[in-house]
């Protein structure tokens, strides 16, 4: 979730900061170039009050001419700035290099037009760090008696001016960059204050889940409503586990309850069936329903035992352990003449050795029993791709189940309605997948080509983490 949401808050984060930037950057660029022309202003007012005194085309004023073209001069050696004084009728009165004129197009014509008619052109356009041949041209008229006799121009190149914008916008740039460093740091910790509660409920949620009823959430930061809600949560886990237990209690106070009867039935029936002919039907059928159901009691017993104790987890050579259950039902194989084998060397994995031995014990039974003789039964012991769990295989060659039994297999009392005169009670599956889940372990079943059923037995490699009061270790 964290990483959903955190590239969330970082990518709103960027738009704000970027929305807020480029108008800042406009912004510095039109300050910029505002000072410029503020100053080519002021220059063009001081020629304009010198351009007064000079008379058009009065010889006793060309001293005046000649002064004034070399303040022209040493501002355009200075500032290397051109500018130029010119009447209405576009001759030059002085200008600075001697041969420059007005421009008769453009952006400079538009300023000297502008300025005939008694007013200061209007600003320039927008000067760019990327145009390299932008200038900027500002007009000024020069005014005689109330009448507009001349115009002062000046045309300033803007490498300057751009080189001041860039290094603006450097600094806009690396306060930006500084801004998002801290915004995604600030969005860090925001992220993790918030979710770290999220994935605590979230890992407490999946142990009770396989099992772990004891699990709880320490309800010790984040957000009031997340703690409200653990607090909820320990609320709900405390019911359901105390409605288990009464359930584990119930079958479990049942099944050892009705086994003392159970089995003065059976003495009773037996005591019986002396009485009757040998062979009788009636009395046979009568004594293997009652062992049936002392079947069917011992495993709810065993089923609510199950449920009710904790894993003992500890590191376990699954292969051995394997190995030595193949070896412990091959007489029973044999008897039925089906080949039971072996495979797979010493992989280790977190278990409970005993509960994963009648694991694999209900699960080589369950394979016998439907393995019809001349057949094999396989157990292999293998690393999962990805070094995550073991597996252990257990392969038969029986008629196996259909696409619709797969999805029912394992759940408590169904047996196949192909199978019902087999030996069993329908919890044997039940039994492991609770052994299997409160180890953090699982089981599936899959067909097994060109028939049969194929069971993998998975066990954690690693051992599994456990909330201790402050976080999971």
């Amino acid at each position: 979730m964290r990483t959903r949401l955190l590239p969330l808050l970082i990518i709103l984060m960027a738009g704000v900061l970027l929305a807020l930037g480029f108008p800042l950057a406009a912004s510095l660029a039109a300050s910029e170039q505002q000072r410029v022309v503020v100053d080519r202003l002021d220059d063009g007012a001081r020629f304009a009050a010198l351009a007064q005194f000079v008379g058009d085309g009065n010889p006793g004023l060309d001293e005046r001419r000649a002064t004034l073209g070399g303040e022209l001069a040493s501002y355009h050696d200075v500032y290397d700035i051109r500018v130029g004084i010119f009447y209405r009728d576009n001759r030059a009165m002085a200008a600075a290099p001697e041969d420059w004129v007005v421009p008769y197009e453009g952006e400079g014509r538009r300023a000297f037009r502008e300025a005939l008619l008694g007013r200061r052109s209007h600003d320039p356009p927008q000067v760019w760090p990327w145009q390299r041949d932008a200038r900027l041209i500002v007009a000024s008229p020069v005014v005689r008696d109330g009448d507009v006799v001349a115009v002062v121009v000046t045309d300033s190149p803007t490498g300057q001016l751009r080189s001041r914008i860039l290094r603006g916008w450097l600094v806009i740039f690396v306060g930006e960059a500084v801004a998002m460093l801290v915004a995604v740091g600030a969005a860090v910790r925001l992220t993790g204050w918030v979710l770290r509660p999220v994935r605590v409920l979230d890992s407490v949620t999946h142990d009770i889940a396989t099992g772990r009823m004891n699990s709880r959430v320490a309800a010790a930061g984040g957000p009031p409503e997340l703690r409200r809600l653990a607090r909820s949560f320990n609320e709900m886990a405390d019911n359901v586990e105390d409605v288990l237990e009464q359930q584990r209690a119930f079958v479990a106070d049942a099944s050892h309850q009705l086994r003392n009867p159970l089995a003065a039935l059976l003495l009773r029936i037996e005591l019986l069936a002396l009485e009757l002919p040998e062979g009788n039907e009636e009395i046979a059928s009568v004594r293997t329903e009652g062992k049936r159901l002392a079947q069917v009691l011992d495993d709810l017993l065993d089923l609510a035992l199950a449920e009710h104790q904790a894993a003992e987890l500890r590191l376990t050579d699954v292969g051995a352990l394997a190995a030595e259950r193949v070896a412990s039902w091959r007489p029973v194989a044999d008897d039925k003449g089906v080949r039971l084998t072996g495979a797979g060397g010493a992989v280790t994995g977190w278990a409970d050795p005993v509960a994963l031995s009648s694991a694999l014990d209900a699960v080589i039974d369950n394979a016998l029993k439907f393995t019809p003789a001349g057949e094999e039964v396989t157990v292999t012991v293998s690393a999962a791709p990805g070094g995550r769990t073991v597996d252990v295989v257990v392969a038969d060659r029986g008629p196996g189940l259909t696409e619709d039994e797969l999805t029912r297999v394992g759940d408590r009392f169904w047996r196949s309605g192909r199978h019902q005169n087999v030996k069993g009670s329908g919890l044997g599956l039940s039994i492991t997948r609770v052994l299997l889940t409160a180890g953090g372990g699982g089981i599936s079943f899959a067909p097994n080509e060109p028939h049969g059923l194929r069971v993998t037995v998975t066990v954690p490699r690693q051992a599994p983490k456990r909330w201790n009061g402050q976080g999971y270790a």
